[in-house]
């Protein structure tokens, strides 16, 4: 051994070989801790999610589009600690609050204070009127009122008939008064048939002393007033107790308003009511409510409302339109919690709101029931369910619940919470749940070549009309009036007698489902409601074009597109002329939200 390390070349080839060893190893270790490194920093990267601020069930490693509603991918905030998170809690980032147009409100006891607008109309007192009628039989020779709306005045000469019965009780009148110191009680018993027939002692005297028959008499008016109803002509034969004539006193007259079911809270007896007339303009009547009718008309729905007016210039005729006002309180003490409507999303079984919850980094929202109250106008009271200085959701409501209901929270429409079906498939698969909701109850099978060309092209126009009224809702533009009339028309126009057997049941179905919407479309002024009605008309206008076929003008192409988040996320279809989506049932909230099913022949 002492030999080989005198060997100086030995030692250095031993060095050299040491140094690569060492040199390896040392080598290796920083291989591996760059790896190491570049792993750690490559899980930072991937722990980065993006997600859609509408749509938080979206969740993807790198940013891009919402293949929902094609939104742009916002990242996902993971900052929150998870531990102070409540289970049906619903966070939302800065991006997301103002994406969402999400405003806030703070309860708090108020009055409540409503200004009902009531229509109305005038209307006769009733009291003042009055039936003339003949109080014994005989034929009318002469009638002095000669129209309805003539003025008549207490005493005034009506009409002139002959009676024969009259004749002869005046004869037997005349007879037992030639014994009248023998028979007294046979005279009274003559004067009693003629009183009867509501002759006067007067009358009765004027007879006797003349002691001639009158073959005719006349009958004066008992009332002043205006003649309403003439029921009797010159010449007719009236029996004893008929009606002649009805007069109506309008120096007294009636208001009557209709209030609505939900506004009687706020209407009492006594309160005042500030009243414009058209037929008056510049006016303004102020009165005190004397009577509300305590049935309320079971197909409009309203109990009259009504107010006593002196009209003795004659101003106030019946029939007129007239506009009433009452700002009124609710007949309650003390002060209640209000909240605006906006903020309330109501089923029918139950009333949600969202809560802002206090002491948290991020925006965060929580589900809650409500039990609702009167409405006060452009708010609700809340009987129970909410404190005093809790901070509401009032604007992007829906859109917290539909996140809510996205993932799997307490929802609205899911009050249970657990995860919900979204219906979204934007990958062109079948979609056969959402093509059933299309399918009617009976299907009918038609031969569309054998349809009139001239019914498709009528078909056509309704389209046409159709078309315009869904770009209305596609721009959030509720004035609809103009293009509801024009499809009605349009409609009435479609010629049924093209069509025959099953063709033209179809069109029969379409068309009754189609004209009672346009009726609730023309009433109808909220854009929320007027979508709801807007997509049982597309259903049936669809249904009808796919089984019968249409004809557009310049031959357009006509397609069948589907949003699976219209109808509280049961879908809805419409029509369109463009491939292009632009969603009608949410406009510019989520217009590209959708896709083209077919396309219709």
């Amino acid at each position: 051994m002492k030999n080989i390390l005198k060997n100086k070349w030995i030692v250095i080839i031993l060095v050299l070989i040491l140094g690569i060893v060492i040199g390896k190893f040392i080598g290796g270790g920083n291989s591996t801790n760059e790896a190491v490194g570049t792993h750690i920093h490559d899980e930072t990267l991937e722990e980065q999610i993006w997600t859609c601020s509408m749509h938080p069930q979206i969740q993807q490693n790198g940013p891009g589009q919402c293949p929902i509603c094609g939104m742009d991918l916002i990242p996902l905030d993971n900052s929150m600690n998870s531990e102070e998170v409540l289970p049906d809690e619903v966070s939302m980032s800065a991006s997301a609050m103002k994406l969402a147009e999400i405003q806030t409100y703070v309860v708090k006891r108020e009055n409540p204070e409503k200004e009902i607008r009531l229509l109305g109309k005038v209307k006769p007192d009733e009291r003042l009127v009055y039936s003339q009628a003949v109080h014994f039989p005989g034929r009318i020779e002469k009638l002095f009122i000669n129209f309805t709306g003539e003025k008549v005045v207490k005493g005034q000469k009506l009409a002139t008939i002959y009676s024969p019965e009259l004749v002869t009780a005046q004869k037997e009148l005349f007879e037992v008064l030639k014994d009248e110191s023998t028979n007294p009680a046979l005279v009274e018993a003559a004067r009693n048939k003629l009183k009867q027939w509501k002759f006067s002692d007067q009358q009765i005297d004027n007879i006797e002393k003349s002691g001639k028959v009158q073959n005719e008499l006349n009958i004066f008016s008992d009332h002043n007033g205006y003649v309403m109803m003439l029921m009797a002509s010159e010449g007719d034969y009236v029996k004893a107790g008929q009606i002649l004539l009805e007069v109506t006193d309008l120096s007294r007259i009636w208001m009557l308003f209709e209030a609505y079911e939900n506004d009687l809270p706020w209407v009492k007896v006594g309160d005042n009511l500030e009243i414009d007339l058209k037929a008056i303009p510049g006016k303004t009547f102020k009165e005190k409510i004397t009577f509300i009718d305590p049935f309320i008309n079971p197909k409009t729905r309203v109990a009259n409302v009504r107010v006593e007016m002196s009209n003795a210039s004659g101003l106030l005729k019946p029939d007129m339109f007239a506009n009433g006002i009452i700002t009124s309180k609710l007949p309650i003490t003390g002060e209640v919690i209000l909240v605006p409507k906006s903020a309330v999303l109501w089923t029918g079984k139950r009333a949600v709101v969202y809560i802002k919850l206090p002491n948290r980094e991020h925006n965060s929202f929580i589900y809650r029931e409500v039990i609702l109250g009167e409405d006060a106008g452009e708010f609700y009271v809340i009987k129970e369910g909410l404190e005093e200085g809790e901070e509401i959701a009032t604007n992007g409501v829906f859109k917290i619940d539909a996140a809510a209901q996205l993932a799997g929270k307490k929802s609205m429409m899911n009050p249970t919470g657990g995860k919900v079906a979204t219906g979204h498939n934007h990958g062109g698969g079948d979609n056969k749940d959402e093509m059933k909701d299309m399918d009617m109850s009976k299907e009918v099978m038609v031969d569309k070549s054998k349809v009139s060309a001239k019914f498709k092209q009528q078909l056509g126009n309704v389209v046409s009309q159709y078309l315009s009224l869904k770009d209305k809702l596609v721009n959030d533009n509720s004035d609809l009036q103009s293009n509801v009339k024009s499809l009605q028309q349009s409609l009435k126009k479609v010629d049924m007698s093209l069509v025959m057997e099953d063709a033209h049941n179809v069109w029969m179905e379409a068309l009754k489902s189609m004209n009672k919407e346009l009726k609730l479309l023309s009433k109808a002024v909220n854009i929320d409601e007027q979508r709801t009605i807007f997509l049982t008309i597309s259903k049936s206008l669809a249904d009808a074009t796919q089984k019968l076929g249409v004809k557009m003008k310049d031959s357009q192409p006509l397609y069948l597109e589907f949003c699976p988040m219209a109808n509280d996320d049961k879908g809805g279809y419409w029509l369109s002329i463009e491939k292009e989506i632009k969603n009608p049932y949410f406009g510019s909230k989520m217009l590209k939200c959708g896709e083209v099913k077919q396309e219709i022949k």
